[in-house]
């Protein structure tokens, strides 16, 4: 019944680099000289064509079959055709690349040469991320944006004519000077465009953006002063769930919405703890042990790396990569929240052949708690967030942090 999680590789590839700097922007990417893409792409290839090495040396699987690749930025499109053409090339004599492979590549509006596209045509993508975040101007522009609404409707139509036609447009929900009206009016044209896919965000405030810091600290720069409450871009999320599920854009993930068969077929394995492999700047890995010959309490099956985000350091080799070996307990863990992600949600059984159901059943007390404050549902076997538990998904998540198992059997059907 356990599901075979091995079998394939997904590859994520970061490319840091944008022609300006958005203020909401919490990623580790930047403006930074093109003279640099080259040496950035050449460590790219140094590391796939060592990947193989490193995971032995690690201990871990690296499945040859790749079933998906993303390109995601910073602005991945920024990179001159030969460049990308190289990218690809590499990735093609390191793996045996599945003829029918999810490839998505993310593009800013505005930002996608002509040369470009008919690389990007040429290496096998056949899916393209654009970030649009709002179809309305000066909100577009005050954020850092650097397109218009027209230019999103250019790049989809030149996106479909080089034969990409899965295509996904990203907005978020909360940027400054963005209104309940504005709002519809994007999700408007969201859906007149007819993309298969849409991801909808809320605004996060941190101290990783700009916005979000000034946010914090109660300044006015970069208009922080304008962006909704939280109230509002609460509304502004529920709303948007509605628009889409009218448009046929069914939501099948936190901010994740598509018609039948265009899921992101990349971000469900992140959600269902299926291996990647991440390069680049900042990128992480999740790999499975090579054998399960090991203290299993101490180590655990699954490993996770995370590169630098410096990136003098990454191009002259001088990063060294965070590693770490997840516990079964910390594997529990995650399968909870990155499961409860899903509206699918998760279901019990499956989680008590993998982790047992003692482990499981301290766990269902703690969803039997959350299903009385109505941000989980739990019936026959399946446990889901409520529309509530999707605003305060963080909460939830944080839930299941620590949770110990207390001796309680809940199995529910045979393994």
């Amino acid at each position: 019944m356990a599901v075979d999680r091995d079998k394939a590789l997904g590859i994520y590839i970061s490319v840091p680099f944008c022609r300006s700097k958005c203020t909401y922007c919490n990623f580790a990417s930047g403006v930074y000289p093109a003279s640099e893409h080259a040496r950035y792409v050449d460590r790219i290839i140094a590391d796939l064509a060592s990947a193989g090495q490193r995971a032995r040396q690690s201990g871990v699987v690296l499945p040859r079959t790749v079933d998906s690749i993303y390109l995601g930025g910073g602005t991945p499109s920024l990179l001159a055709p030969e460049l990308i053409a190289r990218l690809f090339a590499a990735i093609g004599e390191g793996f045996d690349v599945d003829p029918r492979a999810e490839i998505t590549v993310e593009c800013a509006p505005g930002q996608l040469a002509d040369g470009t596209l008919a690389a990007l045509a040429a290496a096998g993508v056949n899916r393209v991320s654009l970030g649009v975040q709002s179809f309305i101007d000066r909100e577009a522009h005050s954020s850092g944006r650097l397109h218009s609404r027209a230019i999103v409707a250019d790049d989809l139509r030149r996106l479909r004519a080089a034969g990409i036609t899965n295509l996904n447009v990203d907005l978020i929900a909360g940027l400054a000077g963005q209104t309940l009206a504005s709002w519809q009016e994007s999700l408007q044209v969201l859906t007149e465009s007819a993309v298969p896919h849409a991801s909808i965000y809320m605004l996060e405030v941190d101290e990783d953006s700009r916005l979000g810091r000034e946010m914090l600290a109660g300044g006015a720069r970069y208009h922080a002063e304008l962006v909704p409450s939280d109230e509002t871009i609460a509304r502004m999320y529920e709303s948007a769930i509605e628009v889409m599920a009218a448009a046929g854009l069914i939501q099948y993930e936190i901010s994740n919405f598509s018609r039948p068969g265009f899921q992101s077929l990349h971000n469900l394995r992140y959600w269902q703890r299926r291996p990647y492999l991440g390069l680049g700047l900042d990128a992480s890995s999740m790999l499975r042990a090579a054998t399960e010959d090991r203290d299993a309490e101490d180590l655990g099956y699954v490993l996770r790396s995370s590169n630098t985000d410096d990136l003098t350091a990454y191009l002259a080799g001088e990063d060294h990569p965070e590693t770490a070996w997840l516990s079964p307990v910390s594997q529990h863990e995650e399968a909870w929240f990155l499961g409860l992600r899903l509206n699918a949600g998760v279901q019990v059984a499956e989680l008590e052949c993998e982790f047992g159901a003692r482990d499981v059943g301290a766990a269902l007390h703690v969803v039997r708690e959350l299903e009385k404050d109505e941000l989980l549902t739990f019936a026959n076997g399946l446990v889901r967030l409520t529309p509530r538990g999707r605003l305060l998904s963080n909460e939830v998540f944080q839930q299941f942090l620590g949770i110990a198992p207390d001796g309680e059997l809940t199995t529910l059907k045979q393994c």
